[in-house]
């Protein structure tokens, strides 16, 4: 991520981004990150592709790019909803996909959105996990409908 994508946001949409850069940065093997909605929505994404100024022209990003992973989130989250509710099992709080190559994280948010890494199969799902959920605890209360719809329009404006 670039400063450049953070131009003309709040401090609060700044701080999130900063949040995420830090989660990038600090724990190895991740190979993307999404924030996304309780209605699916992409709000926040490692992909410099999806952060970017709204005067640089994006570029499609390839299979498994942060927008990729926002739907598979989505997906993925609404399938464990669902079946949390039919088990009587409470709230989702995480859920993980392990792969020959590659492993899916999510970790739910308090207001309803949803946290999802793509990682390499030969991570450490517990320095992943824990990282996931210093995310979570730091962003969870400042993710506010406002905020959240700072973000998609600065999505919206960057594409």
């Amino acid at each position: 991520m670039t400063a450049t994508g953070t131009f003309g946001l709040s401090s609060e949409a700044r701080n999130l981004h900063w949040l995420l850069s830090n989660l990038v940065e600090e724990v190895p093997g991740l190979r993307s990150v999404a924030v996304v909605s309780s209605d699916g929505l992409l709000l926040l994404s490692s992909d410099p592709a999806q952060n970017i100024a709204p005067s640089s022209t994006p570029q499609e990003g390839p299979k498994g790019s942060s927008a990729d992973l926002a739907t598979i989130v989505s997906g993925i989250g609404s399938l464990t909803i669902g079946a949390a509710r039919l088990m009587d099992g409470g709230g989702v709080k995480q859920t993980m996909v392990a792969m020959e190559d590659a492993c899916v994280f999510i970790m739910s948010i308090s207001d309803g959105s949803l946290l999802g890494v793509q990682a390499q199969a030969d991570c450490d799902m517990s320095v992943v996990a824990y990282h996931m959920g210093l995310f979570v605890g730091r962003a969870g209360h400042v993710l506010t409908p406002e905020l959240r719809s700072e973000l998609r329009q600065s999505l919206e404006g960057a594409q």
